[in-house]
């Protein structure tokens, strides 16, 4: 498990929490909007085709991954966006590219290893043919 390997990284239950309510494009472009500024709840919900309680279970989805807090101010409860929350995620997505990285790294390696054995056995790399056959139609010219 990747998350877990490094110090200030976010748990495996974090990032199962943080994805899900990512995997939402609802929720992602609530993130979005309060990252921009504040939004009451009631400002949220009148930019979609849902109930006032449907935009407050996406906010609360997203603010149990910790990707927005609520605060009430006077008699509104307004939705911020936890910037910290998303930096951590950016670096959880890094080390996940590193892997991947690291891997392709290793692919091509393997590759480059395969091409050399192939050209010490006679493959030619543009043709596939062999230095056997090349050689054969030297002699016979």
């Amino acid at each position: 498990m990747v998350s877990g390997s490094r110090a200030g990284a976010l748990s495996d239950d974090e990032v199962d929490r943080l994805f899900h309510a990512l995997a939402d494009a609802t929720r992602r472009d609530i993130v979005a909007r309060t990252l921009r500024t504040d939004q009451s709840i009631s400002a949220l919900a009148s930019g979609y085709a849902m109930s006032f309680a449907a935009v407050q279970k996406h906010v609360a989805v997203l603010e149990s991954a910790h990707l927005v807090r609520k605060e009430r101010r006077g008699r509104e409860q307004l939705v911020r966006a936890e910037p910290e929350t998303i930096r951590r995620a950016g670096e959880q997505l890094r080390r996940y590219e590193a892997i991947w990285n690291e891997r392709a790294v290793a692919i091509e390696r393997i590759l480059a290893g395969d091409l050399a054995t192939a050209r010490a056995a006679g493959v030619s790399s543009t043709d596939g043919a062999t230095r056997e056959t090349d050689e054969r139609k030297d002699a016979s010219q």
